[in-house]
């Protein structure tokens, strides 16, 4: 089965990752965004691309100082987007492992060659498929991310790709408490941020397929003014 190469946009301008996001999805890639660098971050740990379009004037940790943690953390080719003749210098000025660069505005058809060329010579030199680890949550949950499959006690619980994410997202930090924006960034994306609905609903989705009595959770768990934790069941 034919899979479409994942591009993750990173951009603090929200109209700029919804038009790159349009743009490359259209001609068939799968894409997500994030609006920071430290969002970026944890994203990846659930979901690593096969590209990064990467901002190097973010809010926070800019971009050049999060090529060097993607690069400890996944082995994946990244392209600079810059808007200023500045940070150009500084790219060219350093060997800093990037794959390429392109400088704002620019045109989409020129983007989507770059896009294109990196691609093709990240697959001729044989980039590692990042398989990610099974995860065990306490005695209860299996989640296999790379066959897509998850156990409650031993039994096969089917998922929609979306509670497959957001399981799969809490599960990575089972035990500590994520935001509602948190979630948002790292399932749905950037673009979903002020719509904590769509964590909600999920939830109670979730609840409904794992929980013994999804209206007195014990595994998926609210606190209050904080965010949701999924707590294991050690025995």
């Amino acid at each position: 089965m034919f899979m479409a190469k994942y591009i993750l946009v990173v951009d603090d301008d929200a109209l700029l990752r919804r038009s790159l996001s349009l743009q490359l999805e259209q001609v068939g890639y799968r894409t997500n965004t994030a609006a920071s660098a430290e969002d970026a971050l944890a994203l990846i740990k659930r979901d690593p691309p096969d590209l990064i379009l990467l901002d190097v004037g973010l809010p926070g940790m800019d971009g050049l100082e999060a090529l060097k943690h993607f690069q400890q953390d996944i082995d994946v080719p990244v392209i600079f987007v810059t808007a200023r003749r500045r940070e150009l210098d500084t790219i060219l000025g350093l060997e800093l492992g990037a794959d390429g660069y392109i400088t704002k505005p620019f045109n989409p058809d020129v983007l989507l060659a770059h896009v294109k060329a990196v691609l093709r010579r990240s697959a001729r030199q044989g980039s590692p498929t990042i398989e990610p680890d099974v995860l065990s949550i306490g005695d209860d949950i299996v989640i296999d991310p790379a066959a897509h499959t998850v156990s409650v006690d031993g039994n096969a619980i089917e998922l929609t790709a979306r509670e497959f994410a957001l399981l799969h997202t809490l599960a990575l930090d089972a035990g500590k408490v994520l935001s509602v924006d948190e979630i948002i960034t790292r399932v749905w994306g950037a673009e979903f941020l002020g719509e904590p609905q769509v964590v909600y609903v999920h939830i109670r989705w979730l609840r409904e397929k794992i929980e013994t009595d999804p209206n007195k959770p014990t595994r998926i768990v609210n606190v209050r003014g904080v965010g949701y934790k999924l707590v294991p069941n050690n025995g």
